[in-house]
Parts: C-alpha cells; structure tokens; sequence
C-alpha cells in the first residue's frame, strides 16, 4: 500500500475533507445551497458513526454582508425621505422624491441583469451609496418647481418653469458624475473587474435619475404636489429656521464678496494643512474583516515525521477543543498536497457575534482579530510548533499566498538567498510593522547522497543501473505483484522497513548483484553520506526566489511595512540581487497606482465636458474647485476615526469627486441665469442667486450624508469595509459643502475678468470672419 502522507480530522476526529468551489460565471451562494441540499440527502444513507458537516463556509459571510447591504439600503432610503420632508414640509413632495429610488434602483438591476453581472460587493456597494445619489436630480427639479409654485403660479405652470430652469444644472452635474466614473471602468487587472463593475452600476443608476428627474417628477408634480406655508408650530419653526440660515448665508456671503482673496487664500491654506493628514492615515489595500474564520498554518522543524507532527497537532487541538469562540475546526496534517509532511492547517469557523461568550482574561467577548492574537500566542507556546495565523479577509484580489505583505527575494545562489533572506527577516519582524513571517526557505531537510565509485564498481563487476536500481526499489519501493478486495485492485509494493536510526549503515549493508551473479555490499562500491538540504526550489521570472509573507501588525500600515521591506531589501542585498513585490502588495500598489490615475484623468475628462456645456474656459475651473475640499474633508474625517485609507475609502473619494461639483455647479448656473436676466454686476448676481440655491444644495449634501449614515455606523458583518468608505464621503461632503458655498462664489466673482476677456476675444473673432 502507499505511504500515509496526510492526515485529517474534524472536531478531533478522524475525517476526509472535500473541498468544493464553484466554477467561473457560477452563484456561490447558489452553490452552497445545492451543496447543502445534496448533503441532507447523503445523510440518510449513512451508516452509523459517520458524520457529514460543514466544517468551513465561506458564503456564510456572503450572505449576512449582503443582508447588511439591503439594510442600509432600505435605511438610507428612509433616512433620505426624512430629509426631503424637512425642507419641503409635504409628504406629497417626499413621495415624488422617493419615487425616484425605484425607478433608478429596479432601472439598474435590469442593466446589471443584461450585462451579466452578480449582486457581489461591489454592485451592493455601488446601490447603497446610489441612493443618496440618485435622488439629488429629483430634489433639485422638486425644489426648483416648489420654489416656483410658492411664486404663485399654478401647479402645471410650476412643473415646467420650474424643470426648464434647471434642466441644465442637473445634466451638467449628473454628466460631470459619469466623466468621473468613465475612466475608472477601464482600469486593469482583477480590481478593474470588480470597478468596472462598481463603475457601471453608479453611472447606470445616476443617469437613470437623471432621466427620471426631467420627465417623471414634473409630471408627477403638476398632478398632486403641494406646497404652501407649514400649518404645524413645528412646522413653522423649521420654515423660520430655512429662512434665517439662507438670511445668515447671505450676509456672512456679503463679507467673504467683500474680501474675495483673503476667503481663497484661506481655503488654500486649509486644504494645504489637511493634506498633512495623509501622511498620519494607515494605508493598506483592504481593511480587516471579522468574517468569523481563519486560518492556521502549522510547522513543525524540518525533517519532522508525520508520526511526530500529527503528535503536536494533537496539543494543537486541546488548545482549540477548550475554546468556546470556536464553532467548528478542521486539520490537515501534511497540508492538501501531501507533501510536506511536517506542516499542516487548521481551519477554524467562529460562533456569531453574541454568542461567543465572555473572554475571562479580556473581560469581553473576542472578536476575530482578538482570538487570532490569541490563538498565535498559545500554538507558539508549543515546543518544535511554528504557527502563523492567516486572516483570510486580507487575500484581497492577489493570487499570491494571501499574505498582505509578500515579496520575493531573486538572485544567482541559493545559499547567499538564504543568508539574505533571514537577515531580512529579522529586521522586518524588529520593526514591529509585522507578525507572522513565513518563508518558502527550509534548509534542513536531511538528504542520503549515494555516490558511485565507479572504479570500484567496475573492479567488482557492479553497473551504476544496478546501483540506482537496487536503491530505489529497497528504498523508494517497488510493485511486485496486485490482489484484490471488494472488487478494487491494490499494488503490493516491496520496500525495507522504514526506521529512523542509522540510515546510512543500512543503505551501505545493501547488496547489488554484478555481472557474475555474485552480491557486493553497496558500501564497497559507493560513497554513503547524509547532508541538510533545501525541501524545496522555487523560481520566479527566470531566476531563482525566496518568497516571503507576512501580517500586518495590529494597528499598522500595510503601506508603511511595503516600505520597510523595500528599504530593508536595498540596505542587506548587494548587486545581482533584488527585492520584488508579489501577490497582495504588488495588487496593493498596482491598485493605488491605477486609483490615483483614474481620479486624474477622470478630473480631466469632467472638465472638458464641463467647458463644452458652459461653453467657456473659466467657469469649469470654478466648478471644480470644491474638489480638494472633499478630499480634506474626506482625510480629516478617516483620520478623526482612526480609519485607514484602503480600497473602500478610495472608492469613497472617486464618489466624492462626482457629487461635490453638483453644489458648484448649482452656484454658477444660476449665477449666469441671474446675470443673463440682467444684473451686470457680478457681486450683486452673486448675492441675489447663491441664496436662492442654499436650499437645494443643503437638501443634496444632506441627502448624501444621511444616505451613506446607516453605512458609517454599521456593526454587521463587511462593516469595516463599509465604515471607511461612508465616512470618506460624509466627511468630503460636509467640508467641501460649508466650503463651497463661501469659496466657490469667490472664485467665481475673481474669475469674471477673465470670463470678460473670453468674451471680448469672442466678439473680435466673429467681427474678424465677419
């Protein structure tokens, strides 16, 4: 029979394990339920004693992130609705306004169903912040036609002066969205996958609005919308209070129009103080996850027998049997492959959050992280047991080892890889950026060289076939012969007795057969000697690599350690010898990159599109500058927080350079209506129209905050993936928003000279082809 190389149990009890993934294009979560389905049907057939569990699921947190996702999007919703009723002060008004929800959010799902996309993060991501998205077109042609029906005039009459006045404002601003969300959709690799989703999902749901904006909400407001005073004390308490902030606006407005360079300098100066903030933030490519399981790798000193590390993974499971966080663990001595048989994993699957009891030492219950400091501290303890825990939330999008932190080491001589790679890790783990350091490096692994003699062996008729035929069949073993039982066929295969003592002596007192049939020791014809060796040789472009990876530390920056190890790589590796970042970092960098290119080139191509709907140079320039104050606003907010700046938070800023410049352009639009009306004086337009647009722009900056509340005070499952990115966009919205409205109007009546000479230099140009 072979040999056992693995071995494999479940709650401490001998098991198979069966692995099943779902193949590409296919429903995890589908599959887990056929899955599941399948295995109630085997269980009635079994024989007594035999078990079927599920010792490892991960579409469990699938589906309760999900589930988190469609409670803050039904949370958002309402929260929006609530907003709406307090500026308008009429259910009619809020339920023209939340009417828009469905018809964008049902709108984009039949997109997303035509593309093929799946309900993932990334969609959910995408509906959830729509919602405080999609409804600002809605506010903005509601508020518009409300503020004309308060003129006076009849609702029809209301429904279309109202709509045509802002028409433009509202392309220009959901417009301005898409050209942020266009180059994004195309960004490479496996993240582009995912924000090409994301993209899609966004620029689908913000157009849909739009269309719905200037049809279906003036349609529905010249049916049965109302508006008039409050009748309710309260009612008219929040009517006063609209009235006196727009009172209070325009005056503190007057002063900063008084002092227009003192008010852009100084809005300078703070996002200039803000940016510092970056320096402060934790960069890391995802923020970790309490997903409710983890892994555990095991190793035990190389040249370790399975015999000998099955014994150590049996203390290994007293430790997890007397933990009561612990729903379920599985092990597999000797890994999946079998291989390596003095390592092996454990996976390990936690109760729900509440039902994981109360932690004797913390005094509380443990969360994920918790338990993995705990659980690497205790398997430590174990003589001869190297344990490196691995969050499995932290694999992000790489195909390397699912470390957060890898890279490899290439050069010509593996004995000088070794040396170096050591010493690098030991300046890594001194930083104290980074735990659980792990290397495919094993020197160690006791090899039996057998050298022929071969003017022995031709001295006493010995053939080096014979030599290495002999060797490898007492050795490695040999078939000789089948029998068979309950109808399988099984080799018998012929080796010596496998004993760990004196190796050597053993392989010189076999016999080989020379030509005469006479037998020779194979001491008297060979060189015998046992040496350390490598278990294993890796490659990497062409050269020979020691690949390394490790955690972050509890509370540092995946960026900061990335740095540390391509500082420590340049300071210990001589020439011919390089330090490359792989799997999760080199994602990590490539996403960054890729990030930061999009957000340029989508300013870019938000300020043609701009130009060429203003019809002028100077007006986008106006309009896109409330952008770094969203990007202030969004910093101090992650770092007040203690939140790092990841992918989330990033996709937060991208939504942030979309919304934003909606407050902006309502500003300017409206000034130039004011001015085409016949207020040539600039300051003067600025004061009559800025106020006039305080309401809106307060009803659509509040919107979007309260819209992505229920995510930033999430405590279900994916919270901290949705935290950083709803704080990101509240923060950017009411910095930017409090800015905007003083700055922007500054910039604005600065700019006009410019505006003038366009014009003029216009005019002489029409004269001179005249």
């Amino acid at each position: 029979l072979a040999d056992v190389r693995r071995i494999s149990r479940a709650m401490g009890k001998p098991a198979v394990g069966l692995g099943i993934r779902k193949q590409r294009g296919s429903n995890a979560v589908a599959v887990a339920d056929q899955v599941m389905k399948r295995m109630d049907e085997l269980k009635k057939s079994l024989p007594n004693g035999v078990q079927l569990a599920v010792n490892f699921d991960g579409t469990k947190f699938i589906r309760e992130s999900v589930h988190e996702l469609n409670f803050t999007l039904v949370m958002s919703a309402i929260l929006t609705s609530l907003v709406c009723w307090f500026f308008l002060g009429s259910w009619s008004s809020t339920f023209n306004v939340l009417m828009s929800i469905p018809t964008s959010i049902v709108g984009t799902f039949l997109i997303l169903y035509f593309a093929g996309f799946t309900l993932n993060t990334f969609t959910l991501l995408g509906l959830s912040l729509a919602i405080g998205i999609v409804v600002d077109d809605a506010i903005m042609v509601l508020e518009n036609i409300i503020r004309h029906k308060e003129m006076g005039k009849d609702k029809r009459t209301a429904a279309l002066d109202g709509a045509k006045e802002i028409t433009f404002a509202a392309m220009a601003a959901t417009i301005s969205i898409v050209a942020i969300f266009l180059p994004v959709a195309f960004m490479d690799g496996v993240i582009g996958r995912f924000f090409f989703q994301f993209a899609v999902t966004m620029t689908a749901a913000v157009l849909l609005s739009l269309v719905e904006a200037l049809t279906l909400t003036p349609m529905r407001c010249a049916q049965f919308v109302e508006a008039g005073e409050r009748s309710t004390k309260f009612g008219r308490g929040i009517e006063t209070f609209i009235h006196g902030v727009a009172a209070a606006y325009r005056r503190l407005l007057d002063k900063c129009l008084a002092h227009p360079k003192t008010v852009i300098l100084g809005g300078v100066l703070v996002f200039a103080a803000s940016a510092f903030s970056v320096k402060y933030l934790n960069k890391e490519m995802l923020p970790a996850e309490d997903q409710g399981r983890f892994m555990v790798r095991i190793q035990t000193p190389v040249g370790s027998s399975l015999a000998y590390t099955d014994s150590k993974f049996k203390e290994v499971e007293k430790f997890l049997a007397a933990r009561p966080e612990l729903a379920r663990y599985f092990i597999s001595v000797g890994g999946f492959g079998g291989g390596e048989v003095n390592t092996g994993i454990v996976f390990l699957m936690l109760k729900a959050k509440g039902q994981r009891g109360i932690d004797p030492a913390k005094k509380r219950e443990l969360s994920q992280m918790d338990l993995m400091e705990v659980t690497r501290k205790e398997l430590n303890k174990i003589p001869d047991v190297k344990a490196r825990v691995q969050d499995l939330s932290m694999r992000g999008f790489s195909a390397g080892r699912g470390f957060p932190v890898e890279f490899s080491i290439q050069g010509p001589e593996w004995e000088k890889l070794g040396e170096y790679s050591e010493a690098i890790g030991k300046k890594l783990e001194a930083s104290g950026l980074v735990t659980d350091i792990d290397t495919d490096y094993f020197v160690g692994m006791p090899e039996i060289q057998v050298v022929p003699n071969r003017e022995k062996a031709a001295a006493r008729g010995v053939s080096i076939a014979t030599i290495g035929q002999t060797v490898n069949a007492l050795i490695g073993g040999t078939v000789v012969g089948k029998y068979e039982k309950g109808g399988h066929r099984y080799d018998i295969r012929l080796k010596l007795l496998a004993e760990e003592e004196n190796r050597t002596k053993r392989i010189e007192q076999l016999k080989v057969r020379n030509n005469r049939g006479e037998l020779v020791s194979l001491g008297e014809v060979a060189t015998i000697k046992e040496k350390p060796s490598l278990l294993s040789i890796a490659r990497q472009n062409r050269q020979r690599a020691v690949t390394m990876g490790a955690n972050i530390a509890r509370g540092k920056s995946q960026q900061e350690a990335m740095d540390a190890a391509t500082r420590i790589g340049k300071e210990v590796l001589p020439d011919g010898y390089r330090l490359v970042l792989t799997g999760g970092a080199q994602s990590f960098k490539e996403s960054m990159q890729s990030l930061i290119f999009a957000l340029v080139l989508g300013l870019l191509v938000a300020y043609m599109i701009l130009a060429s709907q203003f019809n002028s140079f100077v007006h986008p320039f106006t309009v896109l500058v409330a952008l770094p104050f969203s990007l202030s606003g969004a910093f101090l907010a992650l770092l007040a927080t203690n939140q790092s700046l990841n992918l989330y938070s990033m996709i937060g800023l991208i939504l942030l350079m979309g919304i934003v410049k909606k407050n902006s352009i309502l500003l300017v639009d409206h000034t130039n209506q004011v001015r085409d009306e016949g207020t040539s004086n600039v300051r003067q337009a600025l004061l009559k129209a800025c106020p006039v647009r305080l309401r809106p722009i307060l009803m659509t900056s509040i919107a979007t905050t309260v819209g992505a509340l229920p995510a930033a005070l999430a405590i279900g499952p994916g919270a901290e993936s949705l935290i950083p990115m709803a704080i990101s966009v509240i923060g950017g919205v009411i910095f930017s928003t409090v800015l905007t409205l003083f700055v922007v109007p500054c910039v604005y009546l600065m700019l006009s000279r410019w505006e003038r000479r366009e014009a003029a230099a216009h005019q002489d140009h029409i004269a001179a082809a005249a």
